[in-house]
């Protein structure tokens, strides 16, 4: 008589889950400063009695059917809380195939007596945990790459700050490589304060860049000239000397741009288009 593993491993839930919890807890790697005995339990307990109500005779070779749906939702929602919080790939995976070895573990010790039929059940569970094993390693690489955008996102943001550093006169310091989304950022971000600021000068420091070539170049061009259908100037600071040879050789035209090596050098003569003069005020000493 055929074997129907959906009862066998109903009777076996609590060994199952025993024992699966047991090797994770025993696991010299496991990784508790990120989640709690408690919540490993929890998390594993709900994909356990998911899977259990799932999986019947008929469906255990189709880990992609419509039965399977809930099975993938939690494994996703557990690849995505992994990715999350620190836990690797292989420690993703690795949770999944410790399950698919308390359930080898439940079949082989209930079908010992029954070797042709033990081959056959083993054969398909393993085929269904691996499936299984294979769909969290998608989710989480998903999940991981999630993590990664939205923080690219952060550092960008903070990475290109408007100050402003007098009345009328931001400064923007790029730190890093300037590419087309990153300089989609520096002129929204810039060309939002010159708006709300109603500053009529804008300095772009490029120390921090480390290398300018003919692509970065173009998007200073074209941030500058957005700036200036702003209604507000642009100055172009820190331009070291090898920048400068580099420019030179690359035969790009910066001559309608106003560029100096320092930032300070810079606000100097942004004073001087303001017609502003800051002096030294040299303080009497009290007696």
């Amino acid at each position: 008589m055929k074997t129907d593993i959906a009862k066998l491993l109903q009777r076996k839930k609590k060994q199952i889950f025993e024992n699966w919890v047991a090797a994770q807890l025993a696991d010299s790697n496991l990784r508790d400063e990120l989640m709690s005995n408690e919540e490993l339990r929890s998390q594993s307990d709900e994909l356990l009695d998911v899977l259990l109500k799932t999986i019947n005779n008929d469906n255990l070779s189709d880990v992609y059917s419509q039965a399977f749906e809930p099975v993938r939702e939690i494994l996703a929602g557990i690849s995505v809380f992994r990715a999350k919080n620190g836990y690797t790939p292989t420690e993703t995976g690795l949770y999944v195939f410790g399950l698919k070895e308390a359930f080898l573990q439940a079949i082989q010790g209930e079908m010992k007596s029954d070797l042709p039929g033990m081959i056959e059940v083993t054969f398909r569970m393993n085929k269904l945990m691996d499936h299984l094993a294979i769909d969290t390693f998608d989710t989480f690489i998903k999940g991981r790459e999630e993590v990664i955008l939205r923080q690219t996102d952060e550092i960008t943001e903070i990475s290109t700050p408007v100050i402003r550093v007098w009345d009328g006169i931001l400064a923007l310091p790029i730190i890093g490589t300037l590419d087309s989304s990153r300089t989609q950022v520096v002129m929204e971000n810039l060309l939002q304060e010159i708006v709300v600021s109603g500053s009529t000068i804008a300095i772009l420091d490029i120390s921090g860049v480390p290398a300018v070539d003919s692509l970065v170049a173009q998007h200073l061009i074209k941030t500058v000239a957005a700036t200036r259908l702003m209604g507000a100037e642009c100055i172009i600071s820190g331009i070291r000397p090898e920048i400068a040879q580099t420019v030179v050789h690359l035969g790009i035209d910066l001559s309608s741009i106003v560029t100096k090596a320092t930032l300070a050098s810079a606000l100097r003569h942004a004073f001087t288009m303001l017609k502003l003069e800051v002096k030294r005020v040299q303080r009497e000493k009290s007696i």
